[in-house]
């Protein structure tokens, strides 16, 4: 990658943000100089990078002087208001959050489905939302093959994907049950330990929520498709890491399940398991802290003539978070 960069991490000490920063380690990003930002109430804490102790400063709209990449990973209403000074300030904004993904003029990044759009910024990247990432890794190759025109997806998405005190919160209440306690809500809507609901964000007028709009939206933008159906049932599972999908596929040419397994064991980014007499398929326990989308289940839909099922399991904070959002700034490196 040549020269290292100035970078910068917004949300510095959140789940994601802390992800950000070891993945940028683990694949030896070239860093010269890394600013660890996040609100004012975490100033004065140290993250470890290469072996230091690095403080974290309070974000401001003047923090972003000589920084060449940020990753920000801080949600919608920072990503709004300080993306742009990013950008004034001569740097490459890498956006975690939903603010800028479906702006035309943005693009919405997978890179193993379409790397070219790195180029064609004005400034911000759009990292695409954790599930569809999840989902559109293992798809593109046989879109390309096949061309879908169908998708039907529930997902089982862990605690991780409403972030660390989500997490926190499903711990919590295993050992307030545990104790015989009542266990206390607060984060999630609901009570997730040994519970599950569907309801990921906020439900909109068409009765969707709008983690299910997302996964529409965004997979017809990355695949340059307008014409997929997209349906997807989001579920909030007691699990703690790791997003799982139950995916239906539909295509315009017949694929096989031998077709399928073999066109994915070549598919950058993906794990093929899938032996269920061996009882080995995709499980978010075996997914957690992998780089790789983990498929199996693969099998013909007994319903539909040119029908696949598939089961997907992937760590929401590195693939479907972190990990994208480094690969995209690699890209730019290269750009």
């Amino acid at each position: 990658m040549g020269r290292g960069y100035s970078i910068a991490v917004v949300g510095a000490t959140g789940a994601v943000g802390v992800e950000m920063i070891k993945t940028l380690e683990k694949r030896k990003f070239p860093v010269s100089r890394i600013k660890l930002l996040a609100s004012h109430r975490s100033v004065g804490k140290k993250l470890a990078f290469q072996g230091e102790q690095t403080p974290v400063e309070e974000l401001t709209h003047d923090s972003f002087k000589g920084v060449e990449i940020a990753l920000f990973s801080a949600g919608a209403a920072r990503s709004k208001e300080f993306a742009p000074s990013a950008v004034k300030a001569g740097a490459v904004v890498v956006d975690n959050s939903s603010a800028f993904r479906m702006q035309e003029d943005v693009p919405l990044v997978v890179p193993e489905v379409n790397p070219q759009k790195v180029k064609d910024h004005r400034g911000i990247i759009a990292n695409p939302n954790c599930s569809t990432i999840i989902m559109v890794l293992p798809l593109w190759p046989l879109h390309r093959v096949a061309r879908i025109t169908r998708i039907v997806v529930s997902t089982y998405q862990a605690a991780s994907g409403a972030g660390a005190s989500a997490m926190m919160e499903l711990q919590k209440q295993i050992a307030e049950i545990g104790e015989g306690k009542r266990p206390g809500v607060v984060v999630l809507p609901h009570q997730i330990a040994y519970n599950l609901f569907p309801h990921v964000d906020v439900f909109l007028p068409n009765g969707y929520t709008k983690e299910e709009m997302k996964m529409v939206h965004e997979t017809r933008k990355i695949f340059g498709d307008d014409l997929i159906m997209v349906t997807a049932t989001c579920v909030r599972v007691p699990v703690l890491r790791a997003h799982s999908e139950a995916v239906n596929i539909e295509t315009e040419k017949k694929l096989t399940a031998g077709e399928v397994r073999a066109i994915l064991a070549e598919a950058p980014g993906v794990k093929v398991v899938d032996e269920p007499g061996k009882k080995l398929y995709p499980m978010p326990l075996d997914a957690t802290g992998r780089d790789e989308v983990l498929v199996g289940r693969i099998r013909e839909d007994i319903s539909r003539a040119n029908g696949i099922d598939l089961f997907i399991s992937g760590d929401q904070l590195l693939k479907g978070a972190a990990l994208n959002a480094v690969q995209i700034a690699e890209l730019i490196t290269h750009a």
